[in-house]
């Protein structure tokens, strides 16, 4: 690794309100280097990267990066295409590929005037084989998008950024949708590609991936950076002493007898447009004091056993059961009345009402109960104060209980649905994705309520892309492949690794 700068941030500070989001941060970047950019949520990574990539206007500062010669400049702030001209790319944790185009239509758009009369499609065929030469990333460019894989999808999203000459790298979460071996490949190609001069950025809550890709650790809370440290002096310990200010407690996990049966799928299918949007024949059975792990790369069917399960969804065939009854009628107020609590994959869309106070959005799915109305009205002093305890214990951050749910961040919306969910005690849990996107704090205080529910007695069916996660507090793994569920005999992570790619024993 070269120790030459190709991109520093100086003092930059950028405030929403009464609220900093970056306070005065500075980093350097040089050339060659894989520096991880670590934080609890609103510690105020996001904003940062916004400003750099000229989605925000900071309030001070400036920002100086390296043109290919080396030489520093200046970077025109609060303009996108500025940073792509310097040779900045970012990779979102969310793709933003069109799936109706091919691979290479993708990679090219956006590259080429309005008034241009024809693609140049010959040379950036050439330019894009030469990138998979070089970087070996490889993707079929004449397919369309929507039939690619997830990992393929995120290779596509690479090759584009490359495409565009970026000499400094960018990616946000990026390996949030792929498998163990997916993640590995990933990592030795931008290992190879760092070797070649490409400086990268990566986002991420994965420690184990920090810690065995990463050359430099920064470390921001509360908007402010509060340490760098390079990852051979670094472990998960210091990290998160870091990161939280305080060594976060692991969360004990006792061995339970499960109870009697509160899940049941037999033979349940859903037909949909594919086998990866369908799911066929399952046969789950989940019981009192057990957490089920859901194990499988986005896309394979997940989506369709959460929609059942929380009643958005009916089954084509067989049959759902839940605490001993059989489940006739799929809605959301059919499941919730009889035990279900849900925490959806998508929390802006499906967790909350962004339109909505924060307030209101922690009793919508107890409108009935005598503490939030009397007569058909809202009894406002009552949601308020109830809103101040929840926001309180559940730490949720942001404007106020009175401003819209919209304002928050997505952390701390996740974490207002927990709120809403855990103070119900349902007897089953449907916890989908529970801490995307949430800092090392956040989700270990998840993890110790999901096992608090299961020791009370609640069956949790825990869906998580995150290996670590579902390893750490599944008492069994069920894989999910093309709409098949295949129950994992050992908690071998490469044995699983392979059957979330589709090798089964």
């Amino acid at each position: 690794m070269a120790n030459t700068r190709v991109l520093s941030l100086n003092n930059l500070s950028k405030r929403f309100g009464s609220v900093v989001a970056n306070d005065a941060v500075s980093i350097e970047l040089h050339r060659g280097e894989v520096l991880a950019l670590l934080g609890e949520n609103g510690a105020g990574k996001t904003t940062l990267m916004n400003m750099l990539f000229g989605h925000y206007m900071p309030d001070s500062g400036s920002i100086d990066v390296a043109d290919e010669r080396g030489d520093m400049h200046p970077l025109t702030l609060g303009h996108p295409q500025a940073a792509l001209d310097a040779g900045i790319g970012m990779v979102h944790q969310h793709f933003t590929l069109a799936e109706n185009l091919t691979v290479l239509d993708s990679i090219l758009l956006g590259s080429e005037s309005l008034w241009s009369w024809r693609h140049k499609r010959k040379a950036a065929r050439e330019k894009v084989g030469r990138i998979m030469v070089r970087t070996g990333l490889v993707a079929p460019l004449d397919e369309q998008v929507g039939k690619l894989t997830v990992g393929e999808r995120q290779r596509v999203e690479i090759l584009k950024a490359l495409y565009h000459d970026a000499r400094i790298l960018v990616l946000d979460e990026p390996t949030a949708v792929l498998t163990p071996q997916e993640a590995d490949a990933l990592f030795e190609n931008i290992g190879a590609m760092t070797k070649d001069g490409l400086s990268v950025i990566f986002i991420s809550h994965k420690l184990r991936e920090v810690l065995a890709f990463s050359h430099r650790i920064a470390v921001l809370r509360h908007g402010q950076l509060v340490g760098e440290i390079a990852t051979s002096d670094a472990d998960e310990r210091v990290i998160a002493r870091m990161m939280v200010g305080a060594d976060t407690p692991a969360t004990p996990r006792d061995a339970m007898e499960p109870g009697a049966p509160v899940l049941e799928l037999r033979a349940a299918t859903v037909k949909g447009d594919s086998a990866r949007t369908s799911l066929h024949a399952a046969d789950l059975t989940i019981h009192a004091h057990e957490i089920v792990g859901i194990a499988g790369v986005s896309g394979n069917g997940q989506s369709v056993l959460a929609r059942m399960v929380s009643g958005l969804a009916s089954p084509d065939s067989g049959e759902m059961w839940v605490s001993g009854d059989r489940i006739n009628r799929f809605t959301p107020p059919v499941l919730q009345k009889a035990g279900v609590g849900r925490i959806p994959e998508d929390r802006h869309h499906d967790g909350v009402i962004g339109a909505m106070s924060v307030a209101e959005n922690l009793v919508i799915e107890r409108l009935s109960d005598s503490d939030v109305q009397k007569r058909g009205f809202l009894l406002h002093k009552s949601i308020r104060r109830h809103a101040e305890e929840l926001c309180k214990e559940y730490d949720v951050r942001g404007p106020g209980i009175d401003a819209d749910a919209r304002l928050l961040s997505g952390g701390n919306i996740q974490k207002l649905i927990l709120a809403r969910v855990f103070e119900c005690m349902p007897d089953l849990i449907l916890a989908n994705q529970p801490t995307r996107g949430l800092d090392l704090g956040a989700a270990a205080e998840v993890s110790r309520r999901l096992l608090e529910a299961r020791s009370r007695g609640a069956a949790v069916l825990l869906i998580s892309e995150d290996l670590d996660e579902v390893l750490a507090l599944s008492d069994r793994i069920i894989v999910i492949h093309d709409g098949q569920l295949h129950e994992a005999h050992s908690k071998d992570r490469e044995a699983i690794g392979l059957m979330m790619a589709g090798e089964h024993a």
